[in-house]
């Protein structure tokens, strides 16, 4: 599948969509009005960045925990059902007068059961298209993703000029609505994936299993690690550029826009492989920059070019689909969803706790040098990984080494 007009006429694909579309907005015009509602009330870049990406560290928690039900619940319900949830949360979180610990709670609360969203939705688009159209319709979705952020960003932006952060928690829950609503109305009702009871036993097993492959962990740290450092820099927008947050957040999700359609649909399947380590370069180096503490206008491009390389998760799910066994989609892909918030949310704690002792353009600057660092590791870890693959150990031939590296 390479043309867009193939995968739309995809059934279920649109509502699909339509469904994340309004959760993805309600997550951004909520997120931006919560930052900017925290930071209001204590002027702290750490707590500010933790209400706005420290749900992600309880998806930690919540990935050992519920993870097994990603492929043995039935997903239409479960996706109606955490989107209420979501509603309900955000309603919460308008209530004037409530405490910032009691904020906290319900964040955190919202980011355990998000744990099972990632899983469920990713399984079911895998089951929505054939095994040729996944790449170009993961790229779609990340559009779509970044279209909304740039729009929710923006949006929020002249909403919290007009309207009180309260207010537009309200608009985020009613956004939350609508996307139950176009789940339970615009999808099938589809039988679990797998058999048996979601159980912690279950979600440990068959993590312990997805783990036990060392190409699989590699591919997973590059999913999780420099994504979540650089998530960290993104969360000191708010304390670094207060009156300019919703512009950088705006330009980070044009950047993601450009990455994921060129990745998705111009780069080739054959080329594809060769640009997980230079697009995870790309989302990092400019960053660097930030050491200057350049305005406005130069950060923002900055921002632009460096959410290009977010585009390296497509290459690297590509990766991971090809190295999974039959029938674990759903908790493969749950299981990078939640280790790659749960790094976002560590990443903003992180760069939080950093540029509340230094600045946020220092820390900004320190997460990147990180995310390089980490990056130039997990590519030489690779390449020797593919060495060992193809050199046969003293007394073992070619065969029987691959066939043991398969095994690990």
């Amino acid at each position: 599948m390479r043309s867009y007009r193939t995968l739309f006429r995809t059934a279920e694909f649109t509502p699909f969509l339509l469904s994340f579309a309004a959760s993805a907005a309600a997550q951004t015009v909520g997120g931006l009005a919560l930052g900017t509602l925290v930071f209001r009330a204590t002027g702290s870049p750490l707590l500010t960045a933790v209400s706005m990406f420290g749900p992600q560290l309880a998806q930690l928690l919540g990935g050992a925990l519920l993870l097994s039900g990603a492929d043995r619940l039935p997903p239409r319900a479960i996706l109606t059902a955490l989107a209420l949830a979501f509603a309900a949360g955000t309603a919460v979180l308008a209530l004037p007068g409530l405490p910032v610990w009691a904020v906290f709670v319900v964040i955190l609360g919202q980011g355990l059961v998000a744990s099972l969203g990632g899983g469920v939705r990713g399984g079911l688009l895998n089951e929505i298209l054939p095994d040729d159209g996944y790449v170009l319709g993961r790229s779609v979705f990340n559009m779509l993703w970044g279209l909304v952020q740039m729009a929710g960003f923006a949006a929020g932006g002249v909403l919290l000029a007009f309207l009180s952060p309260r207010t537009c928690l309200l608009l985020a829950a009613a956004l939350y609505v609508l996307s139950a609503l176009v789940t339970r109305l615009g999808l099938t009702a589809r039988a679990p994936r797998s058999t048996g009871r979601p159980s912690l036993a279950a979600t440990w097993r068959t993590n312990a299993l997805l783990w036990s492959s060392r190409p699989r962990r590699l591919t997973y740290l590059g999913l999780w690690i420099p994504n979540g450092l650089i998530v960290g820099s993104d969360s000191l927008y708010v304390s670094y550029a207060p009156g300019a947050a919703g512009t950088l957040y705006a330009c980070g999700a044009l950047g993601m826009l450009v990455g994921d359609m060129a990745v998705g649909r111009l780069v080739s399947p054959a080329l594809r492989p060769r640009l997980a380590t230079p697009l995870r370069l790309l989302l990092a180096i400019p960053y660097l920059f930030f050491v200057l503490r350049p305005g406005v206008a130069v950060s923002a491009v900055a921002v632009t070019v460096a959410s290009v390389g977010f585009a390296a998760s497509l290459v690297l799910q590509e990766r991971l689909m090809s190295q999974l066994p039959d029938g674990l989609a759903g908790q493969a892909l749950g299981l990078h969803a939640t280790g790659m918030y749960a790094l976002q949310g560590v990443g903003a704690v992180l760069a939080g706790s950093l540029a509340q002792l230094t600045t946020p353009a220092t820390a900004m600057t320190l997460m990147a040098t990180a995310s390089v660092t980490v990056t130039l590791t997990l590519a030489a870890l690779g390449k020797r990984e593919e060495r060992q693959l193809v050199v046969p150990a003293p007394g073992m031939g070619v065969v029987d080494q691959v066939a043991r590296k398969s095994d690990r």
